[in-house]
């Protein structure tokens, strides 16, 4: 087992904490989500230590945002969107058209939650053919899988789950919709990050830690799992990532030396 506080010594609050908003998804997955709040979502994401990796968001304000991050100059900040989200329970050829229109309205990347409910009942043929066809029409751009490790619990369940995902085609793996009661955890991530190491995916495969992850101390935490399996080079954009909306906040403060304000740094 990777101890948790492997990354500490290498790694102080504030080191943890600017990687980690670089890393980040800024995240807003309201029923009540509206053009401004994204719009300041964007200018958010923009940061005094750096640029977040990506904002989420519901495919409707895909073409808005792409507009505000090109409209303040900040291009290189990837616009990711979910599909068959957060239930996982839609039609193929659904999901399928929901990806492909995302696609066309600018999305950079594709965060899909896979039919876990199926899985966890011993059926796997759903999530193979909805991570296999949402692949083929991302092509080059990314394919987030939502395995929602807090519904299926079982490590076994887990691993099963992740090394499906990665022998379909996913960019990443990632652990939760944020909208679930057991979100990202410690057990989880190990359990994921030690199924791309069995694939040797490391290369091809990052993973995502989404909702639950409070502060600089935790994001470190999940950053020494990574290091610790695949050396400190993994830690980019292009391999791992955190899902947040109100982590950026905690991760700021930290940086300017401020007492974080409570905050649970799910979606």
């Amino acid at each position: 087992m990777i101890p948790a506080t492997a990354f500490a010594p290498a790694c102080a609050a504030t080191e943890a904490a600017s990687r980690a908003i670089r890393l980040m998804d800024l995240t807003s997955l309201n029923d009540d989500d509206h053009d401004a709040r994204i719009i300041a979502l964007c200018h958010q994401a923009q940061t005094p230590v750096g640029n977040t990796a990506a904002v989420c968001i519901y495919p409707r304000f895909v073409g808005l945002a792409r507009l505000t991050l090109a409209a303040q100059g900040t291009p290189e900040i990837k616009v990711a969107t979910v599909v068959n989200f957060p239930h996982g329970d839609d039609e193929l050829a659904s999901v399928l058209a929901e990806t492909r229109t995302a696609l066309l309205d600018g999305a950079d990347e594709i965060d899909l939650v896979i039919p876990w409910r199926a899985l966890k009942a011993g059926d796997e043929a759903p999530a193979r053919a909805l991570v296999r066809g949402c692949k083929a029409l991302c092509g080059t751009r990314l394919l987030k899988v939502i395995i929602e490790s807090g519904e299926l619990q079982e490590p076994a369940l887990i691993r099963a789950a992740s090394l499906l995902a990665i022998e379909e085609g996913a960019d990443f793996i990632k652990t939760s919709t944020g909208k679930v009661p057991v979100n990202a955890t410690p057990e989880a991530c190990r359990t994921m990050l030690a199924a791309i190491a069995e694939c040797g995916a490391q290369h091809r495969v990052g993973f995502k830690a989404a909702g639950g992850v409070k502060g600089a101390q935790e994001a470190g935490e999940y950053l020494a799992m990574a290091a610790a399996l695949f050396g400190d080079e993994w830690l980019v954009a292009e391999r791992f990532r955190f899902g947040a909306s109100s982590l950026l906040g905690q991760l700021l403060a930290t940086i300017e030396g401020k007492k974080p304000v409570a905050a649970d740094g799910s979606y």
